[in-house]
């Protein structure tokens, strides 16, 4: 009975004893979905409201520098406030050459001369470089020869022909002599002056030989289409040049570079867009990456009529209106197109 009795107290339930709650309150629950809120206006808000934010910011630094600047007084730094009021719209490309050429030649040969380096400025006509011409001078030699031979024949067809003529006069003329031998006399003259005829022919073609083996022997020399200035060296002495590659990998294919620095321009691409603002005639205000504090004054040439669909732009010519040697080809440069003063 004991026993009984200690085990009815056991399972006796104390209302006085407070349980001890293990879960998750409400008011955490609450608290959760606050910060979870917080957290998604925040992620929204960095996403669709940094540019605007950004550009506002932009705006009050460039205005307190121009502030600044106002108040000190320098022209320096009221320069650039004016040239961004005065431009209508900005771009980028590079320096380009109207005439530049890679010199080679018409005949395949063995470059014997290269008588240019990089940097060096040369004249039209001048001799870039000679190739073997041996061969070349034995044909000429040849060509010579057989015009030597051709007149010398015609020479001796001049003095059979006169023979030939006076003979005929002879003939006409006595009494004693045959119808038989006036007629042979007659043929042989006719036959002389068609032997004269072809003889003078083939001089003609023995001239034109001349002409074309030397011709050919000049082909040997190379020289400058116009003047310029070397920017690259392609060949050595004792290499092959050919006007293609059909000689094969170690075969040359042009001697030298030349630019000339005269015709040099800037190519811009210009967003389609845009491309109404600009016009023939346009002040541009060009600076190269090199040199980005030494403005260049340039003027637009043309419009290309017609636009690159992958990259949506039109191209557009600039002329540069200086000649200087710090401006080289295919360097880097920034436009900014001028609107009417």
């Amino acid at each position: 009975m004991a026993d009984k009795s200690e085990l009815l107290q056991q399972l006796k339930i104390d209302r006085n004893h407070t349980p001890t709650n293990t879960g998750i309150k409400l008011w955490q629950i609450l608290l959760l979905l606050v910060i979870c809120c917080v957290l998604s206006i925040w992620i929204t808000l960095s996403y669709f409201v940094p540019e605007q934010s950004v550009a506002q910011n932009n705006t009050a630094v460039v205005q307190a520098i121009n502030t600044q600047s106002s108040s000190s007084g320098s022209l320096m730094s009221t320069t650039p406030d004016i040239q961004q009021s005065d431009t209508i719209l900005n771009s980028s490309g590079y320096i380009t050459a109207r005439r530049m050429a890679t010199v080679s030649s018409e005949v395949m040969g063995l470059i014997t001369q290269v008588n240019v380096e990089e940097g060096m400025n040369v004249e039209e006509g001048q001799i870039l470089a000679t190739l073997d011409s041996n061969l070349a001078e034995v044909n000429l030699d040849y060509a010579r020869a057989q015009l030597s031979v051709l007149d010398a024949r015609r020479k001796a067809i001049l003095v059979n022909l006169d023979e030939a003529k006076t003979n005929y006069q002879r003939i006409l003329n006595n009494t004693y002599s045959s119808d038989a031998e006036r007629t042979r006399g007659f043929a042989n003259q006719q036959n002389l002056l068609a032997n004269l005829e072809s003889a003078e022919a083939d001089l003609l073609v023995a001239k034109v030989e001349i002409r074309r083996q030397q011709e050919r022997l000049d082909d040997h020399t190379i020289r400058a289409p116009f003047s310029g200035v070397v920017t690259q060296k392609n060949a050595q002495p004792g290499e092959i040049v050919a006007p293609s590659s059909a000689g094969g990998g170690f075969t040359r294919t042009g001697i030298c570079t030349i630019v000339d620095m005269s015709s040099l321009e800037i190519e811009v691409d210009v967003n389609e867009s845009f491309i109404g603002r600009v016009y023939p005639g346009q002040k541009v205000n060009a600076t190269l990456d090199a040199y980005p504090d030494w403005p260049i004054p340039a003027s637009v040439i043309a419009t290309i009529p017609t636009a690159d669909r992958a990259k949506a732009t039109v191209q557009v010519r600039i002329k540069i209106e200086l000649e200087d040697p710090r401006i080289l080809p295919e360097m880097g440069v920034k436009v900014g197109f001028m609107k009417d003063n």
